[in-house]
């Protein structure tokens, strides 16, 4: 009997994080490692949203299109050019469905968000991995793997797991080097931490060119991570392309009603900037130190890298681990010394460097 086989091409596909095993280990205590958001979101989100539970039997009808307007109206957009989804991983997983078949090409940075070559793989494509700049995407490699059979060019900027930036010139300059008909995907799930006056936010290339993309998050500031909702800017025939292959309903009552909710408080959003710039420079100054290397970030964490040949990442994470602290190990060995830390309450940070220093001062002694 011939057994029922999916795509060769996925079978590529392989987990692109590492976390410890739990066996034997304490309970989480101390969440340092999924960048979502330890400040939680609005507490008018959170009533709004409880209060929504008395309508989970039904539908909601037009929610995207709901978002969309209140999107629009909050950054100043073209609700027509924007399209909703269960968290901006399903955003991206629908463009590569729409926009990659057998034999394409995605390009993308090697030590960039490391599940984007999964995108490629679910649809028979093939993903080029390019090397970068200590982490932060190279322009010139990009474009120098762009081809015949190139679809998509893939950038997050900020970038995970490092937190690196391209300027608003790089970034440009990459747009202005690619063919027409290679579409150009800016995963900006990070903006709202952005403090570098050199960005500039990408929806403005999507009002010039017809072959970029931005993708969004209310997964970050928002504190939406649980309720999975992403979104994208596009020009109008990508955007309504992206509609129309999604889910007829794409979005849970609650998590819609908490979206719109969060949209209109400003000064959360406000102060859960300043308080993640704060920590993420206090953290990056601890680090250092410490001896650790902290690379600059422009997200909600901060990725560490053990350069002293007596410390051990992964020796590191299974040390915290055990003080029911959780960090972030990624599988790729250009990681292999790395942990990824994220913004986290100052008790939680204060508490996860003090055990890094007693960790680095047993390697020492």
């Amino acid at each position: 009997m011939v057994p029922v086989c999916a795509k060769a091409a996925i079978e590529k596909i392989k987990p692109h994080m590492l976390d410890a095993s739990d066996d034997g280990l304490p309970p989480v205590e101390v969440p340092l490692h999924a960048n979502d958001s330890a400040f939680g979101p609005s507490p008018k989100v959170k009533i709004a949203a409880r209060a929504s539970v008395d309508r989970i039997n039904n539908y909601m009808e037009r929610a995207d299109r709901l978002l969309a307007s209140a999107i629009g109206e909050r950054f100043g957009l073209d609700p027509e050019k924007i399209a909703v989804g269960p968290g901006s991983d399903e955003i991206l997983a629908r463009l590569a469905r729409a926009y990659l078949d057998r034999g394409a090409e995605l390009v993308r940075s090697r030590n960039g968000y490391l599940k984007v070559p999964n995108y490629a793989y679910a649809n028979d494509a093939v993903a080029i991995s390019v090397p970068d700049e200590e982490f932060k995407p190279s322009v010139d490699a990009l474009l120098a793997a762009v081809g015949a059979n190139t679809r998509m060019v893939y950038v997050a900027n900020p970038e995970n797991p490092a937190g690196a930036l391209l300027s608003s010139s790089d970034l440009r300059r990459l747009q202005a080097g690619l063919p027409g008909n290679v579409l150009l995907v800016v995963d900006s799930a990070y903006e709202e931490y952005v403090s570098s006056p050199e960005y500039e936010p990408p929806h403005g290339l999507v009002e010039e060119f017809d072959n970029v993309v931005v993708c969004r998050t209310f997964s970050k500031i928002f504190g939406l991570a649980g309720a999975r909702v992403g979104w994208m800017y596009a020009p109008i025939d990508i955007a309504s392309t992206i509609r129309r292959i999604g889910l007829t309903f794409p979005l849970s009552t609650p998590s819609a009603v908490a979206a719109l909710e969060a949209l209109k408080d400003r000064g959360h959003t406000d102060f859960v900037f300043s308080e993640n710039l704060r920590l993420r420079k206090w953290l990056s100054r601890e680090l250092e130190s410490l001896g650790i290397r902290a690379y600059p970030s422009q997200g909600n964490f901060i990725l560490a890298e053990f350069t002293n040949p007596a410390s051990n990442a992964r020796e590191v994470a299974l040390y915290l681990r055990r003080r029911g602290i959780a960090v972030r190990r990624f599988a790729s060995p250009s990681y292999e010394r790395c942990i990824r830390i994220t913004i986290g309450l100052e008790s939680s940070l204060r508490v996860a460097v003090e055990a890094i220093s007693e960790y680095v001062n047993e390697c020492e002694n």
